[in-house]
């Protein structure tokens, strides 16, 4: 698997920590570091979640996919069972494994920018190009626990 393979590259000199609780713990207080609102990774039963903070480069590892829908904004998520991406001040880049449903049909997202085009915005796009932008405010944490599968 090519993610796999990824995240072996990534491990040496990477912060690993691993069960749901401290997982989960960990993953606000990085998305918080590198102003994210923590609310915009939803995950359940994370296995394992690592960090090197020397390439940027995060992973996640769940037991299962997970499909969230921001109810706000009327956005369903999918989250594969494994999620990479670079992560540096207000943006994800080379993101794998997140999914948006586009008129039922799962986008891959590519990357995540805070703070475009305006302030209080999150903006997503594809590896295509296409984005779409949505409100900071539809991920913060009250949100967070409506899970769907």
């Amino acid at each position: 698997m090519a993610t796999a393979k990824l995240i072996e590259t990534h491990t040496q000199g990477a912060e690993i920590c691993h069960g749901s609780d401290i997982c989960k713990s960990k993953i606000q207080k990085v998305l918080e570091e590198f102003s994210f609102p923590k609310g915009l990774l939803p995950l359940d039963d994370i296995e394992e979640f690592g960090f090197n903070r020397n390439t940027g480069f995060v992973w996640m590892k769940m037991k299962k996919k997970k499909e969230h829908k921001f109810k706000s904004i009327g956005q369903t998520t999918i989250y594969n069972a494994e999620i990479t991406c670079f992560l540096e001040k207000f943006h994800m880049s080379k993101v794998t494994g997140v999914k948006a449903k586009e008129m039922m049909i799962p986008v891959a997202v590519y990357d995540i920018l805070v703070r475009a085009p305006a302030a209080d915005m999150v903006k997503f796009t594809s590896a295509v190009g296409l984005s779409r932008a949505h409100p900071i405010s539809a991920f913060e944490l009250e949100d967070a626990g409506s899970a769907t599968k």
